[in-house]
Parts: structure tokens; sequence; C-alpha cells
């Protein structure tokens, strides 16, 4: 999908505001709904994705399960709400040997465990709104003892709200990120914290 386009600095494939963010993403749901909601704590539009089942309810891309992202670039972020339940979320790669390995990070997992060609990851998120931050070439090293190629696959399931997902050459300090790719948590006044040094 993205192996023709100019890669550097974000690359983004998902972001909650805009007529058809799941555009280039298809979706399953049994026993829960995927539908956009305004977050009270960021007073904007979200997705939030909620399931009986993590399995069975979430969303993916590409769309059609033979085709690559082809995204070169190493880090994966997630802007994502802690909805206190079940989440998980995997990231498919393609590695210098040619074989497509699967990271799957939750947070009811306690421990890691490699196989060859998936690893699981225990996920600690924070209450409120998180930025996780996925380093895919350093698992790629660490797990498997291959070079990172290219990521070819997303797929997020319940439980979350959902801001942006996106790929970034490195990781980036919060003053060097667009605004747009930052979550502006409000307090109970409606401001912006870095707001009320310039009042």
């Amino acid at each position: 999908m993205f192996r023709n386009t100019y890669q550097s600095g974000f690359l983004s494939v998902f972001y909650a505001i805009g007529c058809k963010p799941l555009s280039i993403w298809c979706s399953k749901v049994i026993n829960g709904h995927i539908k956009r909601i305004t977050d009270p704590c960021i007073r904007s539009v979200t997705l939030e994705i909620v399931g009986n089942n993590v399995t069975t309810t979430y969303i993916s891309t590409p769309i059609c399960p033979w085709k690559s992202l082809g995204i070169r670039l190493p880090f994966l972020v997630l802007i994502v709400k802690n909805l206190k339940r079940y989440f998980t979320f995997e990231v498919e790669v393609l590695d210098d040997k040619n074989f497509r390995r699967r990271f799957r990070s939750s947070n009811f997992q306690s421990c890691t465990r490699i196989r060859p060609f998936n690893c699981t990851m225990p996920l600690r998120l924070d209450d409120g709104w998180n930025q996780v931050q996925v380093n895919l070439a350093d698992f790629t090293r660490r797990a498997y003892g291959t070079s990172f190629v290219e990521a070819t696959r997303i797929q997020i399931h319940a439980n979350c709200r959902l801001r942006r997902v996106y790929f970034c050459e490195r990781l980036y300090g919060d003053e060097e990120l667009p605004d747009d790719f930052k979550v502006f948590v409000l307090n109970a006044t409606g401001v912006k914290p870095e707001d009320v040094e310039h009042m």
C-alpha cells in the first residue's frame, strides 16, 4: 500500500477526525461496537472499539489480507485511551529472512512468549490517554535475531478509544510533534494545561 510512497518523518494510517477515518481499514464486530464518539477528556472525536471478547471485535489494515502495508518506518505509535478492560493489538512485520512475524501486546498478558512466528508481550497502560510506542526494529532483532524490513499489517482489538495510529522514523519529543499528533487532555475547567502558562 505504502511501499512506493516517500517515507520520512511521520506516516499516519489512522486519524479519528475526518469523513472516512476507516477508509483503509476493515472491521469485525461480534457482541460489541465500533463507533465514533466524542471523548469528554479531550473534547474531540475518537473511535471506540468495544466488545465482550477482544478477539472478535477489531479493525485491521490493509483490507485485503494478501496485501502489505509496506511501511519501512520502524516506530509504531498508538494514541489510545485505557478503558480499564482487556485490550490487545498486533502488528505483523517482514524481516530480512523473508519471514512474517507477529507481535501481539495485551494488558492481560503477564509475560513475554516468543514462538517461531509470533511473539506475545505484556502491555501496561496508565489511566486515561496513553501514547504506546513500539520499536519494531528492536523487537525483531531481540526476539528473532533478524532485521526489520517493513510493517505489513496492523490489527487493533477491543477495548479502547483510538485517536491516531502512525509510524515514524524515530521517537520525537512532545515539543517536536505536530499539534494534531498530540492529545490535549483538558482539566476540569476545560483548559489545556499548557494554556494556563499563557493566561
